[in-house]
C-alpha cells in the first residue's frame, strides 16, 4: 500500500557542502548548501541553489565566483551552524575555528579542513522561485594530499568520512556495495579442478620377472660294448 504526498523535494540523500564566497578576507563567508550537484562532464559544470535573502546570494551575484567545499564527519557541527546563522552577523570562519585558504583561480577562499575544494565561476543565474540557481563552470579542484596514495597516486575519497544530508538529518556515508559497472562485469572463469597425478604405467604395470630354474647337469653317455 502506498500513500500520495504533495509535490515536494524528496530527492535524498544529497551532499551537504560548505560554499565559500566573497572577494576579500573582510567579506569572506560560508553558507551551507544541499541543493547542489553536477550538470555536465565536459566542460565540467555544477550548480548551487541559493535563496535571494541569503547574505551570500549578493556576494556570489556580484563576484560571479564561489567554492564548493565537501564536508566530513568532523565538519558536521560547522555544516549545520553555517546553515542557520548569517554572515551578516558573524565571522563564520572565526566562530567555527576553520581556516580560509586563498584559491588559485577565484577570489573566494577554500576551507583548509575540507578534503575537496571545487572552484567555480558562474556562467548563468536562473531565477526559479524560492531559490536562484547559479550554474557554474569548474575552473579548479584542490584535494587534501593526506588522502593520496604515494605509490599509486590514487585519491581515496572514501576514507575522508564524507557527510550526507537526508530529509532534515546529517549522516556519515556507510558501507560500499559495489563500484561503477560491477553489475554487468564478467566474472573470471573458474579454474579447472586439479587432476590427481597418474603414476607411470611402466611403474604400475611392471611385474617381477620370474627367475629361471637352473639348468640340470648333462647325463654321462653310456659306452657301447664291442
Amino acid at each position: 500500500m502506498r500513500e500520495e504526498f504533495k509535490p515536494g523535494t524528496l530527492i535524498y540523500p544529497l551532499p551537504a557542502v560548505l560554499v565559500t564566497c566573497g572577494s576579500s578576507p573582510e567579506e569572506w563567508n560560508m553558507l551551507t548548501i544541499a541543493w547542489t550537484g553536477t550538470v555536465c562532464t565536459d566542460p565540467p559544470m555544477c550548480y548551487i541553489s541559493v535563496r535571494k535573502e541569503r547574505h551570500s546570494h549578493a556576494l556570489i551575484s556580484r563576484t560571479g565566483e564561489f567554492v564548493i567545499n565537501l564536508t566530513t564527519e568532523r565538519l558536521a557541527r560547522a555544516t549545520d551552524w553555517c546553515g542557520v546563522r548569517s554572515g551578516r552577523d558573524y565571522d563564520k570562519f572565526r566562530e567555527m575555528g576553520l581556516t580560509p585558504l586563498a584559491a588559485k583561480h577565484v577570489s573566494a577562499p577554500l576551507i583548509a579542513e575540507s578534503p575537496v575544494a571545487i572552484e567555480c565561476r558562474v556562467k548563468q543565474c536562473i531565477e526559479l522561485g524560492s531559490h536562484d540557481m547559479f550554474l557554474a563552470e569548474v575552473v579548479g579542484v584542490e584535494v587534501d594530499a593526506d588522502y593520496i596514495d604515494s605509490e599509486t597516486g590514487k585519491f581515496h575519497l572514501d576514507k575522508t568520512g564524507l557527510l550526507a544530508y537526508s530529509h532534515g538529518a546529517y549522516y556519515r556515508l556507510g558501507e560500499q556495495l559495489g563500484t561503477f559497472g560491477w553489475s554487468v562485469r564478467k566474472r573470471p572463469a573458474a579454474k579447472p579442478a586439479a587432476q590427481p597425478a597418474v603414476k607411470s604405467a611402466a611403474k604400475t604395470s611392471a611385474k617381477p620377472t620370474a627367475k629361471r630354474a637352473p639348468k640340470s647337469a648333462p647325463k654321462p653317455v653310456a659306452k657301447r660294448r664291442k
